[in-house]
């Protein structure tokens, strides 16, 4: 049998991931809600191959991935994700990410995943390696790359600490609006709130 790791905070998807395994021939030897979790785990029980969920608490898949990478640690990693923005597609594949596999379709790709990272090699759709690629070529991961003017706008205003009534007055729109579109900038962007929003904004800015 071959070990396995598996990171994810939601009790369904965890469930779902332990029928798939079963009857095959990886073994799932630790299963935790968290990125902190993780690394202690697989400190702790030292799995052939981890499957990492890309946003959970405390540390993110890639952030789990990197940690191990920085570390020296080789061992194959295959993140499970509902959706993969460009930024964090960038740094997993930077990062040496062995395998992706969408959360919607995981029942039938997991086990074709495990086994070509198990042999060595990376499985990950084309249409995602050329999205990286496509990045890289763009000049690196730009959080903003995806979009519109007025959502850079907004983004930038949120960087200087602007709620979302000044942001709605200064742009003559209402804080429904506003609303409306920092919604659908965190998706955009890969955050979860205003704060995440703000730091990346605040990093991304020319110094």
């Amino acid at each position: 049998m071959i070990t396995v790791l598996l990171a994810d905070d939601h009790p369904f998807i965890r469930a779902g991931i332990e029928s798939v395994l079963r009857h095959s021939r990886y073994e799932l030897v630790e299963t935790v809600s968290d990125g902190e979790e993780a690394l202690a785990a697989i400190a702790r029980s030292n799995p052939a191959v981890c499957i990492l969920d890309l946003r959970m608490p405390k540390k993110d898949g890639v952030s789990v991935l990197e940690t191990l990478r920085e570390n020296g640690d080789q061992r194959p990693v295959v993140l499970l994700t509902a959706e993969l923005d460009d930024r964090s597609l960038y740094a997993a594949l930077k990062a040496g990410v062995n395998g992706i596999v969408l959360k919607n379709g995981a029942e039938d790709a997991l086990i074709a995943c495990l086994d070509t990272v198990m042999a060595g090699q990376r499985a990950i759709d084309a249409d995602l390696l050329h999205r990286a690629l496509d990045v890289s070529l763009s000049g690196g991961a730009d959080p903003f790359a995806r979009l519109a003017p007025r959502e850079r706008q907004i983004s930038e205003l949120v960087a200087l600490g602007m709620r979302n009534r000044e942001i709605a007055e200064r742009l003559a729109m209402s804080e429904g609006t506003v609303k409306v579109y920092l919604h659908g900038i965190y998706q955009k962007v890969g955050v979860e709130n205003r704060t995440g929003l703000a730091l990346i904004a605040r990093d991304a800015r020319p110094r």
